[in-house]
């Protein structure tokens, strides 16, 4: 089972253009699925997943590359790179906190507000970052492509509008297809300059 689980891991690409052809509903549900089954901080799962497709997704296409217009250039040609890729993607999968352990649990745990307010929404990030790695590894696995756009966070009010969410922050946006072309697995730094040992 080790085995299985590190070549999915070791599979997964960032693909940022996509086949027309449609992803079928029951792998859709199978990548939520397994989004939806990430470790959570206190089981709270205070995330929720926007599905978009159609019309709503060329809008949302339009929005980005609209916005971009009113950025510097290496953050306008991300945004437009990323206009791109929901274009593309037959499906897009939206990942947004509820803010409902910020909302609710500051009150409980500190009496510095501020400070009780960035652990809840520190918890809240690691939560859905771990359900939106899921995802990504799920869709691996049913041999879809994926990747996962933060630049949007950029223009969160904008995108959260358009997905009618009152509430929480964008995590990110992930358009979800099939590519033919099969990248390189791109260099990673050895382990030796990224893990230190602590011995007593």
């Amino acid at each position: 089972m080790f085995n299985d689980i590190m070549n999915v891991i070791q599979q997964r690409r960032s693909v940022r253009l996509f086949e027309d052809k449609a992803v079928s509903e029951s792998d859709l549900q199978n990548v939520l699925d397994a989004a939806n089954h990430a470790p959570s901080a206190h089981n709270q799962q205070s995330w929720r997943f926007i599905v978009v497709s159609g019309e709503k997704k060329r809008e949302l296409a339009g929005l980005v590359n609209e916005k971009a217009a009113g950025f510097p250039k290496a953050s306008s040609a991300l945004l437009r790179m990323a206009s791109r890729s929901i274009s593309s993607a037959p499906v897009v999968v939206g990942v947004v906190t509820t803010g409902e352990m910020t909302r609710h649990a500051t009150g409980l745990f500190s009496p510095d507000q501020k400070k009780a307010r960035d652990f809840f929404r520190t918890m809240e990030i690691q939560s859905s970052a771990a359900a939106i790695q899921n995802l990504l590894l799920a869709a691996t696995a049913l041999r879809l492509s994926s990747v996962w756009l933060g630049i949007l966070i950029l223009i969160n009010e904008d995108v959260l509008n358009l997905f009618e969410e009152t509430e929480g922050e964008l995590m990110a946006v992930i358009p979800l297809g099939y590519s033919e072309k099969v990248k390189a697995m791109p260099p990673k730094k050895s382990l030796e300059t990224r893990v230190k040992y602590i011995h007593r």
